[in-house]
């Protein structure tokens, strides 16, 4: 059977077995580009899983006449999703593992030397560190040039500097 006729058999036909069929067909092809992304037998399975399931929930979406590229066009998002997410999880981590006292003190520390600052270098500070804003957007919201917004994050970080090091 074609592809087009399996397709035509789960979706008009209601008979899933002819899903099998597809799955039986392209498991290896699949497996294969999940492994090559992932690199990990066991979540390289868990993706061409994850594949055919969503395969199956959009299959009426399909309009090719074969289903190999989209499938494994399927698998490639799925196994990079898998991958984004276990990046995140292992940031998620890697900050719980840094918790320190320590840290947490000098975080105080900068918090603390911050609030010593003239009011517009408090907000220099806060616009490019924690809003992550361009000194080109600071230079428009503060009416500074860009260059005077540059000298000025390098002083006020040696200033910080200074007065942490005193603190400490």
């Amino acid at each position: 059977m074609t592809d087009r006729e399996l397709v035509n058999e789960v979706l008009h036909e209601h008979r899933p077995q002819a899903f099998a069929q597809i799955v039986s067909r392209y498991s290896g092809m699949v497996f294969s580009k999940a492994l090559g992304m992932v690199k990990r037998e066991e979540l390289a399975k868990e993706v061409a899983q994850q594949t055919f399931v969503k395969a199956y929930e959009r299959l009426a979406y399909w309009r090719s006449d074969k289903l190999g590229p989209w499938l494994v066009t399927i698998a490639m998002h799925t196994a990079l999703n898998e991958l984004e997410r276990e990046r995140r999880s292992r940031r998620v981590v890697v900050l719980e593992d840094e918790y320190d006292e320590r840290r947490e003190e000098l975080l105080q520390l900068m918090e603390q030397a911050i609030a010593t600052l003239p009011e517009q270098d408090q907000r220099i500070i806060r616009l490019h560190y924690f809003e992550q804003q361009k000194t080109e957007e600071i230079a428009r919201q503060t009416g500074l040039s860009q260059s005077n917004v540059l000298v000025r994050l390098h002083r006020i970080r040696e200033r910080l500097r200074r007065e942490i090091s005193i603190r400490n």
